[in-house]
C-alpha cells in the first residue's frame, strides 16, 4: 500500500507540473513547443525542460503546482517517465466547488489529492494522434478514463482537450479545461 501511495503521489506531482505547461499553452508557447518537437528535438535534449520545470516556468498553473507539492509528487514528476499528463488549468480548478482545493491541500487529505492527480496521468508518451484513436486509457491511479471525439473535439472524461502535445523531457502534456475526478471521487464515496 505504501509503494502504491508513493506512485500515486509521484503521478499527482506530474499532473500539477503538466498544468504549468498548460499555462505556457495559454501564453501562446504551445506552438513553440510543438515547433521544437517537430524540428527533430528529442525528449532528452538539454533545452527541453521536464514536466515540473515546464509547469513552474509557465506561471499560470499555480494551483496545480501547489497540489503537486502538497501531494509530495515533485520528485516523481521530475523522474524519467515517460508520462502523459492531462493537465487542468487554474481556470479548471476554479470550476470546482468553493473550498474544494483548499480542503484537498490539507495534509490529512494527501491520499485523496494523490488519487485525483494520478487520475490525470497515463504511463507512457501518448501523442494527440494516438489519443484520438482510443476510447479509454488506464490512468496511474488505476481507473480507466473515457476518451471520445465529439464533433471534432477531443474529450477526456468530461473535460475538453484545449491544447495538445506539449513536449517535455520526460513526457507530453495535453491541456484540459476541467479537473478529472476518479470514479470514487465523483460519487463522493
Amino acid at each position: 500500500m505504501k509503494s502504491k501511495n508513493s506512485w500515486f503521489a509521484a503521478t499527482a506531482a506530474f499532473l500539477f507540473l503538466v498544468n504549468a505547461n498548460v499555462a505556457m499553452a495559454d501564453n501562446c508557447t504551445t506552438s513553440k513547443a510543438t515547433e521544437k518537437a517537430s524540428a527533430g528535438k528529442t525528449a532528452h535534449d538539454s533545452d527541453v525542460a521536464d514536466i515540473v520545470d515546464t509547469a513552474v516556468a509557465a506561471g499560470s498553473f499555480n494551483t496545480l503546482v501547489a497540489a503537486v507539492e502538497a501531494a509530495g509528487l515533485v520528485e516523481v514528476l521530475k523522474g524519467e517517465g515517460p508520462f502523459t499528463v492531462f493537465a487542468p488549468t487554474d481556470d479548471a480548478f476554479a470550476k470546482l466547488p468553493k473550498g474544494t482545493v483548499e480542503e484537498l491541500l490539507k495534509p490529512e487529505n494527501k491520499a485523496a489529492l494523490q488519487a485525483i492527480l494520478t487520475y490525470h496521468v497515463v504511463a507512457g508518451k501518448v501523442l494527440a494522434e494516438d489519443v484520438v484513436k482510443l476510447d479509454s486509457a488506464t490512468t496511474v491511479q488505476g481507473s480507466d478514463v473515457a476518451i471520445r471525439v465529439k464533433k471534432g473535439v477531443v474529450m477526456v472524461g468530461d473535460a475538453t482537450v484545449t491544447a495538445t502535445d506539449i513536449q517535455t523531457s520526460n513526457g507530453v502534456i495535453h491541456v484540459i479545461d476541467s479537473v478529472l475526478l476518479p470514479p470514487s471521487e465523483d460519487t463522493g464515496e
